[in-house]
């Protein structure tokens, strides 16, 4: 079995668990929490970054103690998106693996809540939810929350500042016997004040993995464009990035979708992701981008979290955050689990001031990112262009007819010289020419 696990007081069941989810060692969270929720009695708060292990942290040793001989609702985990609250019913569904006897639920949004209230009369001892559903089930009188134990708020400075109304509405129907353990990235001034509110007096307090954000694998780097050039400099760096994953992040939905279409326009293998998608749309998505079906996720900072994807070498930051905290959230989705990653943010001249006080804020250090020149951007476009070609499906309405005389112009052409008059053609059209390596003379776009 696993010793460490082992000397943090695991069971057998649950270590059998890790052993077949190929997890052998604990995290630094893992390592200060769980003998925390284990063996004491009062409240705790979890300021650790994101993808430090924050779900087992919490899970394993609820997991542990949830009495089933019980059938009230003993645990209630909320959490601020669905796509949070699936991850950690899916990852607690895994770690229960072992320990059949325990019925876990999940209650979040944007999907059916008939299926939601049937499975509540199956007694779990479990529950995790977003607060929104969780409100309309208790209006509905469908859920009892008056025998919570447990009572973790996960990602709670998301939740308290986007859901503070729901959240409150949520914890005047819990006793005040009960537990509750607050994980956080940031530690803001409205936590603060939850802790002060409605957390008890005896209050445990834990750092973990808290070194600065410059210190866990992230490569902070930010380029300087003009407006008009944005999107170009943007692709230039996707392209040069073909194959790797990463998130762009944008501040309003209305420019995910802006740029999620100008991406899907150049072929980029990109999704959408914000809170105006029908669950199902975002389900699709989110699959798409676990599976690696797509590269390149275009997301609002809320509808980001709880993505814990592996392998993601970088994010962008289409818009600058407004917030220092959201900033973390936002580079803190790649460099997962010890690898390294890039932060890239797009700045306008104006905004470069700003950089000063995320480095003093955050105690990190941002590289200047070398913006691709005027030539490379028309190389990259040229290579856009293509990829389109290449990625157009041909139109079976073209009659047979048509196409023979067409090819009866282009027979006598071999490949090469096909693409080359082709690539003369686009080239003439969009007044630009590409030197050559023996230096031949730069052409100058014509004046419109």
């Amino acid at each position: 079995m696993l010793k460490q696990f082992s000397d943090l007081g695991i069971n057998e069941q649950l270590q059998q668990s890790l052993i077949d989810l190929q997890i052998s060692e604990p995290t630094d969270v893992q390592k200060k929490a769980i003998p925390v929720v284990l063996n004491q009695k009062d409240d705790l708060v979890v300021l650790a970054k994101t993808g430090t292990g924050k779900t087992a942290a919490f899970g394993l040793p609820l997991l542990q103690l949830a009495d089933i001989e019980n059938k009230d609702i003993q645990t209630l985990i909320l959490a601020p998106t669905r796509e949070l609250g699936q991850q950690i019913y899916k990852n607690l569904e895994s770690l229960a693996s072992n320990s059949t006897e325990i019925k876990i639920v999940s209650l979040c949004g944007g999907t059916p809540i008939k299926p939601q209230i049937e499975a509540l009369t199956n007694r779990p001892q479990i529950i995790i939810a977003t607060p929104g559903r969780l409100v309309d089930l208790v209006k509905r009188e469908a859920i009892n929350l008056k025998s919570i134990k447990y009572f973790v708020l996960d990602e709670a400075d998301e939740m308290v500042s986007a859901l503070k109304e729901e959240v409150d509405a949520i914890i005047k129907e819990l006793p005040k016997t009960r537990r509750t353990l607050l994980f956080t990235a940031t530690m803001p001034g409205y936590i603060k004040q939850l802790v002060q509110n409605y957390m008890s007096k005896h209050v445990v307090h834990i750092e973990a993995d808290m070194e600065t954000v410059g210190h866990q694998g992230i490569d902070h780097q930010y380029v300087v464009v003009e407006p008009i050039e944005k999107l170009e400099v943007l692709m230039h760096f996707l392209n040069s990035r073909e194959g790797e994953r990463g998130i762009i992040f944008c501040k309003t939905k209305a420019a995910v979708n802006k740029l999620a279409k100008n991406l899907a326009i150049n072929k980029f293998s990109s999704g959408a992701l914000h809170g105006s998608l029908s669950q199902g749309i975002r389900d699709r998505i989110m699959g798409q981008f676990r599976d690696e079906h797509i590269d390149i996720l275009v997301a609002t900072d809320l509808a980001a979290r709880g993505i814990d994807v592996k392998n993601l070498s970088y994010v962008v930051n289409y818009h600058l955050p407004d917030t220092y905290d959201a900033y973390v959230h936002r580079s803190g989705r790649t460099a997962r689990a010890g690898a390294k990653g890039l932060s890239l943010t797009i700045l306008q001249e104006e905004e470069v001031i700003d950089i000063a006080d995320f480095e003093d804020e955050l105690g990190i250090t941002f590289k200047t990112f070398k913006k691709a020149d005027a030539q490379s951007i028309e190389e990259n476009n040229t290579l856009l262009w293509a990829k389109k070609i290449f990625k157009t499906k041909p139109n079976r309405e073209v009659s047979e007819d048509l196409k023979a005389k067409i090819k009866t112009i282009f027979h006598h052409l071999t490949k090469e010289e096909l693409v080359d008059k082709i690539l003369a053609n686009y080239l003439a059209q969009n007044a630009t020419v590409i030197p050559n390596p023996e230096g031949a003379k730069k052409h100058k776009k014509k004046k419109q």
